[in-house]
């Protein structure tokens, strides 16, 4: 994994690594408050032998040296500890004494410092002085001749012994830099990985990957998209009615040399804006002056006429059974050149219905009828119907929902159509996270006048008064205006065609 991406996936989870900051922040100040404050006494000696000329004081320097390592060690012996626990006043055991000594040397000198840490400024100093005392005449009976003289070492206290007038321990300041740094680093670990084990579609690009074709669409999330999922009325002018005109527009193109007349419309999963996104997009291309026929091809869980607002209770199941003709259901909704073509009634084989011969005649049917065909299909990874009605198509399009379906969900979607040899036209992600400059952008050129707010509230009047009458013969008297802008009675067309 490349920086850049580490990065994103920084970005994308910011949130954990703000989370485990503030958490160590809130860990150090509670260690810091809670910890005793800690004084250190020390004390400095000197360690040194008589000597004559030059070369008797360069090797009894280098004699020293060696010494002092051995008096580091002696400073924190039990002998020495044993020692000054019994001076009065200390009010310490030899082995507590010995915690809370530490020695220090420098190379190159004969200098050794001893210090005493206690959480009791005058017990530190008063140890101190007795080790301090102790030590001295220790080391004097430890060097010392057979003969009861004085040996060839003299120690003597050049610094101390003197006690911090401030705590050295905790350091407010400095715990918190260190716990600040720690949470940084460790948020940003914990983000990374969040980000390499979340196998959902995060992004556009992950898409493309996972499905190998263009995308075609971005569809920003929009939370009146609840209670107003089409995009007429005040929605019209909305950033996600703008997205599903670019989705219009890169569906058209998208191959200029075989262009796609019936086009399925899926999803790995439910529930990831497929069947709004298919009226959203038969409303943009009837729009735009396009003979357009929505055909609800979800037998099982319909919803295209629940959100358009027709009677769905005969449709493309009697059509398929041969009940009806197919111009006696198809209904034409609002004041567009869109037609609607309801589930109707639930089958008990929907594949079987869906892959029959009288599915692919009606289809050839719907082809000259209509400038496009929108199918919404059922999701792939549930049943098999959304292959079926995809294969007899000119091309599908997969319709993905960010932060829900898996990056193997959708592989798995693609091979699905792949494996049949149906054209994936492209992908769209659904309900995706847009940057905010891009929705700044979008709002710097929104335009909403009186007339067409006025005109979005006649066409959704309009299709409510559609849904009321619809019937089974309610749409072959109504006329449509094609893309040439001459009246073309299609859904007349449709049924001689059916006949």
């Amino acid at each position: 994994m490349d920086l850049l991406r580490q990065l994103r996936l920084v970005r994308q989870h910011w949130w954990i690594v703000l989370v485990t900051v503030m958490v160590a922040l809130g860990v150090t100040a509670l260690i810091t408050v809670r910890a005793q404050p800690r004084y250190v006494a020390s004390v400095t000696f000197f360690v040194t032998t008589p000597s004559q000329g030059v070369t008797d004081a360069y090797q009894g320097g280098l004699f020293l040296q060696q010494r002092v390592k051995s008096y580091a060690e002696l400073l924190t012996s039990d002998r020495l500890a044993q020692n000054a626990a019994a001076d009065r006043g200390v009010g310490l055991t030899a082995e507590e004494i010995q915690r809370r000594v530490s020695t220090s040397t420098e190379n190159g000198t004969v200098l050794l410092r001893a210090s005493v840490t206690d959480t009791d400024q005058a017990r530190a100093l008063r140890v101190s002085e007795a080790l301090s005392a102790n030590f001295v005449e220790l080391v004097k009976k430890v060097e010392a001749r057979p003969d009861g003289s004085a040996g060839p070492i003299k120690i003597e206290v050049v610094s101390g012994p003197r006690v911090t007038a401030s705590p050295v321990s905790p350091q407010p300041v400095r715990n918190t830099v260190i716990g600040a740094l720690l949470g940084l680093l460790a948020g940003i670990g914990l983000a990374v990985l969040r980000g390499m084990a979340d196998v959902r579609l995060r992004d556009a690009a992950a898409l493309r990957r996972v499905t190998g074709s263009p995308l075609l669409g971005e569809i920003p999330l929009d939370g009146s998209a609840r209670t107003a999922p089409l995009i007429v009325g005040e929605a019209a002018t909305s950033a996600r009615a703008e997205a599903i005109r670019k989705l219009r527009t890169n569906l058209r193109f998208v191959d200029v040399h075989e262009p796609a007349r019936v086009i399925a419309v899926t999803s790995a999963l439910q529930g990831e804006g497929k069947t709004t996104l298919s009226c959203n997009l038969a409303i943009a291309l009837a729009e735009a002056g396009w003979r357009v026929l929505l055909v609800d091809a979800d037998l099982r869980r319909p919803k295209v006429g629940h959100y358009l607002g027709v009677d769905s209770g005969v449709g493309l199941t009697d059509v398929l059974v041969g009940d009806v003709h197919v111009g006696d259901v198809v209904q034409r909704w609002g004041d567009k050149s869109l037609l609607v073509l309801p589930s109707g009634s639930a089958p008990p084989n929907p594949s079987e219905l869906l892959g029959s011969k009288a599915m692919s005649d009606l289809l050839l049917a719907l082809r000259e009828s209509a400038d496009i065909v929108i199918i919404d299909t059922a999701p792939l990874l549930a049943v098999t119907d959304g292959v079926v009605v995809a294969v007899q198509a000119d091309g599908a399009l997969l319709v993905s929902q960010q932060g829900r379906t898996s990056r193997t969900q959708v592989a798995t979607a693609a091979r699905a159509l792949h494996s049949v040899s149906v054209r994936l036209l492209g992908c769209v992600l659904n309900m995706a996270r847009v940057p905010k400059a891009d929705a700044y952008q979008y709002e710097a050129y929104r335009v909403v006048t009186e007339t067409a707010a006025a005109s979005a509230g006649r066409a959704a009047t309009s299709a409510g008064r559609a849904a009321t009458s619809a019937g089974r013969a309610a749409a072959g008297r109504h006329a449509d205006r094609g893309s040439t802008g001459a009246p073309v009675d299609h859904t007349q067309e449709l049924t001689r065609l059916s006949r």
